[in-house]
Order: structure tokens, then C-alpha cells, then sequence
């Protein structure tokens, strides 16, 4: 008998915590929910925004992806065509690669802008004079993508690494940021800009009926336990 009251105790105890469990990681979700969605709606305001001044030196320092991923900025310089870096690129287009130029602002700084995709290591236009741009700011991607990491000595690149590329290309004063360039009315060799993908996954109130069902069936099973526990035994 004894034996037998101390499995109802500990199956009832671990229902009890199956249960706290499931709630709280719920909720967690809940609470992931409304982060994200506050996320895409700061983002959908910035994109759609009038184009601001991209940042200077003196907001270096402080950018982050909350505060200014994909921000609609407005730049205004030369581009350096000679320092070109074309990195590997998947789009809606197919695969090819993005054609970074540095831009030479009249605001005495480079900004690396990426002009859009092009799908071969084809010559491309090469705008000459003051340029006005505008796209959206990125955060840059140290390292390298498509599981292969940037090898600069070799100018192949895998992923848009601000400072390496500035290092390569022997570029100073740059801004710590890229810009996507939204799409312009170019020449037909021109790099097709304005493929900035912008995707987050929002699958937490999906996640949080599931760990809040999960809770419910510990409940149930915490009753059928007692229920069973208390059922008056047959003579």
C-alpha cells in the first residue's frame, strides 16, 4: 500500500511539473510573439519611410540591428568603380553575385553600397559623376556564408564583411554599415538592385498552443491519475 502511495505522489508530482513546465514555456512564447511583432512592425515603418541621412562617424558607434537595420537611407558621392568586390549571391533571379562599390561621400567617408545582383562575373555599368542613392542599410557579415568562409587573398567573397572587404580594397574612413541600393532605371549591364529580402519567422503562436495543449494533456493525465487513485475498489 505504501509503495503504491508513494507512484501516485511522484506521478502526480511530475504531472504537476510537466505541467508548470508547458505553461511557462508558453507563455514564453507569448511573450516572443508580441517581440517579434513589434520587430516587423519597426521594420515595415523604416522601409517604407521617406530616406533619412545615412548615419555619420559620429553615429558609428552606436549602430546595432535593432536600432538601424533597414533603415531607408539617402547617400550622395562618387563610386570607386576600381574597387568593385562581387560576393556570391542566391536571389529570386537565380545565383550570381552582389557588386559592392564603394561609394566616396560628400560628407568625407565611403560607404560600401551594394548595387544589386548580376548573374555572372560580367562587366558591368560604371556610373560616373555625383550620385544621389538611396536603399537600405545593413548590418555587415563578418565571417562568410553558404557554409564557406571569405578568403580576401583569393577575392572570393561569401558574405557582404564590411571591414574585410575595406581592408582588401585598401579603403579608409568607411562606415561600419552597407547599403542595399533600392532599384534604379540604369543602363540594361546594370547590377538589378532592390532584392533586399526582408523575411522573419513567425512561428510562435504556433509553438505556444502547442506547449499550452501539451500543458492541458499533463492536466488530464493528472486527473485520470487521481481519478483512478480515489475510485472505490470493487469488493
Amino acid at each position: 500500500m505504501k509503495r503504491g502511495r508513494t507512484g501516485f505522489i511522484f506521478l502526480l508530482t511530475l504531472s504537476a511539473v510537466a505541467f508548470a513546465g508547458f505553461v511557462s514555456l508558453g507563455i514564453w512564447q507569448i511573450h516572443r510573439l508580441a517581440w517579434k511583432e513589434a520587430l516587423i512592425a519597426r521594420v515595415d515603418a523604416r522601409v517604407a519611410a521617406a530616406p533619412v541621412q545615412a548615419p555619420g562617424p559620429d553615429l558609428w558607434p552606436d549602430i546595432t540591428a535593432k536600432n538601424s537595420e533597414y533603415l531607408h537611407v539617402r547617400l550622395r558621392g562618387r563610386f570607386e568603380h576600381d574597387r568593385n568586390t562581387l560576393v556570391k549571391a542566391v536571389t529570386d533571379l537565380g545565383s550570381g553575385y552582389w557588386v559592392l562599390t564603394p561609394l566616396d561621400t560628400s560628407r568625407g567617408f565611403t560607404v560600401l553600397v551594394n548595387r544589386g545582383f548580376v548573374a555572372g562575373a560580367r562587366p558591368v555599368t560604371a556610373p560616373t559623376g555625383i550620385q544621389t542613392i538611396t536603399g537600405l542599410l545593413r548590418i555587415s557579415e563578418p565571417g562568410g556564408g553558404f557554409l564557406r568562409s571569405n578568403r580576401p587573398t583569393e577575392d572570393r567573397w561569401y558574405s557582404r564583411d564590411v571591414a574585410a572587404i575595406a581592408k582588401a580594397r585598401d579603403l579608409t574612413h568607411v562606415a561600419p554599415y552597407f547599403v542595399d541600393a533600392d532599384k534604379r532605371q540604369e543602363a540594361r549591364n546594370s547590377p538589378i538592385g532592390g532584392l533586399t529580402v526582408i523575411r522573419f519567422h513567425n512561428n510562435h503562436l504556433g509553438y505556444a498552443v502547442t506547449w499550452f495543449v501539451m500543458a492541458l494533456g499533463a492536466l488530464v493525465g493528472a486527473g485520470l491519475l487521481i481519478r483512478e487513485r480515489f475510485r472505490p475498489q470493487k469488493a
